[in-house]
């Protein structure tokens, strides 16, 4: 697991630093744990783009991952660890005892055959891929793919390299810091995985070249600044002119750049301890 860089034998390769995949040890999908995945190109179910500059990249399948870890007390075996085109994570490939297959989020320090269990009732061991309820796991252990309701399946901190820090417990809820460090409460029953999501140098690659994203399926995005008045409140002007507005806006004319969207009264924010950026 690292970063691979190259000789600069061309000017988009002087920049390129990408992951050298050193930590997969499976090239071919497990086949019964594949969808198909239909690339929308940002278009909604009337045929109007919805979300700018998606569109084309490479043909993917979509992997199906156990985020929930409902089959409890059955200690698995991990395969492998695969390469995930759908998200930055890593997931590694763990086999139950009646010989079904799965993929989970592979954390760092995860390697082919080590064993992991998923428990509710049963103390378990503190080691990365175990999961189990908030209240069974001691304070400031790294934690990760967290649930905010129990049952639910775990819904933060799947990103790679991400982890959660348990800070307190009182009552019904336990305190966790985010990445962001803001603190909240979630259910001490919710479960959570054990350790920090692998992949940890993806956030210093660099993608190198404009080719690379498009086969990504990202396309050019368009600075208002440069458009016509009737496509963005930026355009227009003689030459090359500023934006001209008080504040920056959307297309919509919402404004944007450091405008806070979130809901003045949103139904989480009794659960919110800290905000993020907060002293």
């Amino acid at each position: 697991m690292g970063i691979r860089r190259f000789r600069p034998v061309t000017s988009t390769l002087r920049h390129t630093a990408i992951a050298d995949f050193a930590e997969i040890t499976k090239g071919k999908p497990e086949k019964n744990l594949l969808r198909p995945l239909k690339s929308s190109g940002g278009r909604n179910m009337y045929g109007r783009i919805t979300m700018r500059y998606r569109g084309g990249g490479h043909k993917r399948m979509y992997r199906l991952i156990d985020f929930k870890r409902d089959r409890v007390d059955q200690e698995c075996t991990v395969l492998a660890i695969e390469y995930d085109p759908n998200r930055t994570a890593r997931i590694a490939l763990i086999q139950y005892p009646d010989g079904i297959k799965s993929y989970i989020l592979a954390p760092m320090d995860l390697k082919p055959g080590d064993k992991v269990i998923s428990t509710i009732n049963k103390e378990a061991e503190i080691k990365p891929g175990n999961c189990m309820p908030l209240r069974r796991i001691p304070l400031g252990t790294a934690l990760h793919n967290i649930e905010l309701k129990p049952g639910q399946g775990g819904k933060i901190a799947r990103s790679a390299g991400t982890s959660i820090q348990l800070v307190a417990k009182e009552g019904d809820y336990a305190f966790i810091r985010m990445p962001s460090s803001e603190v909240r409460k979630v259910l001490i029953d919710c479960r959570s995985s054990i350790g920090q999501i692998g992949n940890v140098e993806h956030e210093t690659r660099s993608i190198g070249k404009a080719g690379r994203m498009r086969w990504l399926g990202h396309r050019p995005k368009v600075r208002g600044v440069v458009m016509n008045p009737v496509d963005h409140p930026h355009g227009g002007g003689e030459g090359k002119a500023p934006q001209g507005n008080p504040h920056p806006v959307t297309p919509w004319g919402r404004p944007t750049k450091g405008y806070k969207t979130r809901k003045k009264q949103k139904y989480s924010d009794q659960y919110i301890i800290r905000r993020r950026g907060s002293k």
